[in-house]
């Protein structure tokens, strides 16, 4: 009789019941006792493997609450300073508090630009976007806008191309200083007689043309004024400068315009303002490759649009008469056309040489004039394409402004002169009515607007001199 584990006589044998082998005695229990060693260390070791799982799950589960309170934390500051940067270029500037607003912000007629270099870069700014309510706002006036041009009549008291034939230069007004000469930029408010003009020196200007005096000068830009635009409604004056600023100017009882906003959000020169129809809009474009959509009241940029396939800053921007289409003109001489509720490129314009200088819509809806180094451009918006080229002056004079009157009637350029055409349709010739010459004798008529009805043109030249031009009839009966 053997063990059935050593294959040997036990000593003191023992039977299992179950299988019916015999065993040594010692043996078996020595397998007893490994085996239960071997229990109790598994068991310690599962022990120890739970309580290192829980001091894993719980190592991580503070590693991810400290990495959601390090996130809360950033953001929340984030937003103070993008709070903090929005109120800094939001804060009214009140008659009330303008003397002390000036002192710590004014020297010499300059804001200080030192706190800049605290504030978040504008990419980095939250914006609010161009809301529903904004959009339905927008699509309304554009429908009711629309529907009026289709009734709207000529005015009987446009001025006849018979009349346009016979104007002159009725007077010329030195408004900007003499050390920095140059009016660049120039608009006339929609309903009364008032002009504004910005110039080289800095300065923004506005004239009474009736009384034939200065009303105000605004000074507060460090650099060039490149753009100025009027609001129909609240005195409001927009003006846009090489020192990469906005500012909106509110007129007080005594005529005089205070800054009422600083608004800093392009960080290049800005080239071009243009006011949406609701007067509760507008927009700016900037040589940095965006364009800006503004709240009027707030001073609020809703929106910053860049389009990564601009290679060149924006030189020129205009809204579309009924305002859901915006015109952008760029230094790659190219003109784009942008669904303003989308902020998509819907359309773009090439043809040109050199930067697009200026951007005009007609108020037919279906024009658009563009001008550049190489002369006019005229667009039929319904077909996308160019169907008229005006090439007035040899190739080193640029075409530097285009507009057409309200009407819609006529068109003026300026370059090295003012010329104004009768419109026409796409197929008619737009003939040439009048030409100009430049009186300044610099060569440069920089900006050229029609006065209401075309009973007038106010041009900017490269002295310090606006220039109107008119009906003698006109000069003989203020006279």
């Amino acid at each position: 009789m053997f063990c059935a584990i050593s294959g040997a006589t036990p000593e003191e044998p023992v039977v299992s019941k179950r299988s019916g082998l015999l065993f040594e005695k010692r043996l078996v229990e020595k397998h007893i006792a490994e085996w239960d060693a071997v229990m109790l260390s598994n068991y310690a070791l599962e022990q120890q493997l739970h309580t290192a799982r829980q001091e894993l799950s719980h190592a991580l589960y503070q590693h991810d609450a400290a990495c959601r309170v390090i996130a809360r934390l950033k953001k929340e500051r984030d937003e103070a300073r993008a709070l903090l940067a929005q109120a800094d270029r939001q804060i009214p500037m009140l008659p009330s508090n303008l003397a002390a607003s000036n002192a710590s912000t004014m020297s010499n007629g300059k804001r200080d630009l030192e706190r800049d270099d605290e504030l978040p870069p504008p990419s980095k700014r939250i914006r609010q976007g161009i809301t529903p309510e904004i959009i339905k706002e927008l699509t309304d006036c554009n429908a009711m806008l629309s529907s009026q041009r289709k009734r709207r009549q000529i005015s009987p008291t446009l001025a006849p191309v018979e009349a346009l034939e016979r104007y002159t230069q009725l007077s010329s007004h030195p408004l900007h200083k003499t050390n920095k000469p140059g009016i660049l930029c120039a608009d006339i408010h929609p309903s009364k007689g008032l002009i504004s003009t910005g110039g080289a020196d800095a300065n923004a200007v506005v004239f009474d043309r009736s009384a034939g005096q200065i009303i105000s000068t605004l000074s507060g830009h460090t650099k060039r004024v490149t753009s100025v635009k009027f609001v129909a409604r609240d005195d409001l004056l927009l003006t846009g400068s090489a020192d990469k600023t906005v500012r909106i100017w509110q007129a007080n009882e005594d005529g005089a315009y205070n800054c009422r906003h600083v608004l800093k959000d392009h960080i290049a020169e800005v080239h071009a303002v243009t006011v949406h129809a609701t007067n509760n809009y507008f927009v700016t474009a900037s040589m940095d490759k965006t364009w800006c959509f503004y709240d009027l009241s707030s001073g609020l940029c809703l929106t910053q649009v860049n389009d990564p396939g601009i290679e060149d800053g924006y030189t020129s921007a205009a809204f579309h008469p009924d305002g859901l289409i915006l015109g952008t003109g760029t230094t790659e001489s190219l003109v784009r056309i942008w669904d303003v509720k989308t902020q998509a490129n819907v359309a773009k314009f090439d043809g040109h040489s050199g930067a697009v200088t200026d951007i005009s819509f007609s108020e037919n809806g279906y024009f658009l004039a563009t001008a550049g180094y190489d002369g006019v451009k005229l667009w039929d918006l319904r077909k996308l394409k160019n169907f008229r080229t005006f090439t007035p002056y040899d190739s080193n004079t640029p075409t530097n402004s285009v507009q057409f009157d309200y009407s819609g009637s006529y068109l003026a350029i300026a370059g090295s002169d003012i010329r104004v055409y009768q419109v026409a349709s796409v197929k008619q010739e737009w003939n040439s009515i009048k030409t100009f010459l430049d009186l300044s004798g610099t060569g440069k008529a920089s900006c050229v607007r029609f006065g209401p009805d075309a009973t007038y043109l106010a041009v900017g030249t490269g002295d310090r001199n606006l220039r109107i031009f008119g009906s003698p009839d006109a000069a003989s009966e203020a006279l």
